[in-house]
């Protein structure tokens, strides 16, 4: 009969509980363990909590400390170290490739500097002392000393260019205390904006209308034109609020908003923007107005505004400073209008049904016509816009409205400029997509206002300077026609984002209580701010304006 043997049981004799820990268990790590515990690693091979004076610390809640590595002494000194550091290199050697000269002391199997048995290594003990060798080995030494020479000179260019800091920008207009920021919008977040291009139909024409001279279209680089001076005529720049034209729109209530090409055209190429400016806008009556300040520099023409190293002449009276290169390019296209427009018997002539509202009787008005045009833009808006029309082409006896527009050259040696006169007649697209790069937002501005005003053709001229060193000398080196719709997507101007922009703020300002509101872009970053200012701000500019015209 087989027998049974009781197993051992182990009794707490104390009371209730644990036994005495068996002996195989003693010295057995233990971490104890709690349904309600963090749960960590069951073995963490890789975990450092060295002090790291309280930056980027792991929590170690969750590991187990018994599990951790102890450092053991006597088994580490069981531990040989191997050398793998690396050897000091020769003070012959450079780390720079051999150049030319430096191959005539040592080709690859010679004794120079670039050879295989170089004396950057051991010199042989049997090798005879020759006038030749130390020759050589004054020309290597020679030669290191330049290499110096280049490798401080390059190491001090680089250190040169990361501690250039760039200029911080002047606002436009400085903001006051008691200006309230009402919203602020990214230059980014305005090209996500989508509206639907409106429908527009005139209202009415004032002004009058001159012939296209299509002779500029057949200008070279060796049949170039002088740029004539047209000191004698008046160019006007009247604000919305000032127009006596748009003052009896708004009274017969034909719109909600208004406002002048040039206005909208800077609101529709915001995002393009890197200089600061700023608009004003006036709600009244439930109506709006955008304006702009009387002693703004908002309708002077920007000079590579979008290049990588924009004019920064410190002078203000050197010539190709950036307020003095702005002036320069207005006076450019203000001439290129004019000069652009046949005179004489058999040049078509039009006068339109109202004369130029801002002309006084002894005045010598530049010859353009102003189109007030209204878009619907949907939820029951309507806008009224003042648009410039310089011109009509004559083709195949249709007329065609033209505004034509001058880029300009002003030093073929600035950073990334391509000589016009040496291109202008065999890669004229490559001057064009230069200029785009460098003035985008000029480019955008330009096609923005052809667009409203529903012009047929836009002409971009490229006039340089006769003289680099005289900035009142510029010739005509070529004219190019395009369309407006097209060019603006030759140059990614999409209509439906720039009409989306101005529906925006048009329905954000509308919202607002009745009041004067700054648009302003920030100077140094790409953001556009909201601000609500009190009615008398700028006030004190327009009475300065009227004091220096009275006397």
């Amino acid at each position: 009969m087989a027998s049974y043997e009781t197993p051992r049981i182990d009794v707490n004799a104390t009371g209730w509980g644990p036994t005495v820990l068996p002996e195989q268990f003693l010295n057995v790590p233990y971490a104890p363990f709690n349904k309600g515990d963090k749960l960590g690693k069951a073995a963490d091979f890789v975990s450092n909590y060295a002090p790291r004076g309280g930056r980027y610390v792991r929590d170690p809640s969750g590991v187990n400390a018994e599990f951790q590595y102890k450092h053991d002494s006597k088994e580490d000194a069981t531990f040989q170290l191997v050398d793998t550091s690396k050897g000091t290199r020769p003070k012959n050697e450079d780390r720079l490739r051999p150049t030319w000269n430096q191959q005539r002391f040592g080709g690859r199997g010679g004794r120079g500097a670039g050879g295989r048995h170089s004396y950057g290594d051991k010199p042989d003990a049997n090798a005879a002392t020759t006038s030749s060798a130390q020759l050589r080995m004054k020309g290597m030494q020679k030669q290191n000393k330049r290499w110096d020479r280049l490798s401080n000179a390059r190491r001090q260019f680089t250190f040169r260019r990361r501690d250039e800091v760039q200029a911080d920008r002047a606002a436009s207009v400085a903001v006051q205390a008691s200006w309230n920021l009402i919203d602020q919008f990214e230059l980014q977040q305005l090209t996500k904006l989508q509206a639907n291009i409106p429908k527009s139909q005139d209202l009415k024409w004032c002004g009058e209308l001159r012939e296209y001279d299509a002779a500029f279209d057949r200008i070279t680089s060796r049949t170039n034109t002088r740029v004539h001076r047209y000191d004698d005529r008046d160019f006007y720049y009247v604000t919305t609020t000032d127009d006596p034209v748009i003052e009896e729109l708004a009274q017969q209530g034909e719109a909600t908003v208004f406002a002048t090409d040039a206005i909208l055209a800077h609101l529709m190429a915001a995002t393009r923007s890197v200089f600061p400016w700023d608009i004003v806008a006036q709600r009244v009556n439930n109506m709006l107005f955008f304006d702009k300040r009387d002693s703004s520099t908002f309708d002077l023409l920007t000079v590579n505004e979008n290049a990588s190293d924009p004019p920064s002449e410190d002078d203000p009276d050197h010539m190709n400073h950036p307020d003095r290169l702005s002036l320069e390019a207005t006076m450019i296209n203000q001439n290129i209008s004019q000069q652009v427009l046949k005179s004489g018997n058999g040049a078509f002539f039009k006068k339109c049904d109202e004369a130029n509202p801002f002309a006084s009787d002894d005045a010598k008005p530049a010859s353009c016509a102003y189109r007030y045009r209204k878009f619907d833009m949907g939820g029951g808006m309507n806008l009224v816009a003042r648009c410039e029309v310089q011109a009509v082409a004559l083709k195949r006896g249709q007329q065609q409205y033209v505004n034509t527009y001058a880029l300009n050259e002003y030093d073929p040696k600035f950073p990334g400029a391509i000589e016009w006169r040496k291109k202008i007649d065999s890669q004229r697209g490559a001057i064009l997509a230069n200029e785009l790069k460098n003035n985008s937002c000029k480019l955008a501005r330009w096609t923005a206002q052809a667009l409203l005003g529903g012009l047929d053709e836009m002409k971009l001229g490229y006039v340089s300077r006769s003289n680099f060193k005289d900035p009142y000398s510029h010739v005509v080196l070529g004219m190019q026609s395009y369309v407006p719709s097209t060019f603006a997507t030759q140059i990614a101007l999409n209509q439906n984002s720039t009409w989306g922009i101005v529906k925006m703020l048009s329905e954000l300002l509308l919202e607002q209580p009745e009041g004067k509101y700054v648009i302003m872009k920030d100077p140094n970053k790409p953001i556009i701010r909201l601000f609500s200012v009190p009615p008398d701000t700028f006030d004190e500019e327009g009475e300065d304006d009227d004091d220096e015209n009275d006397e």
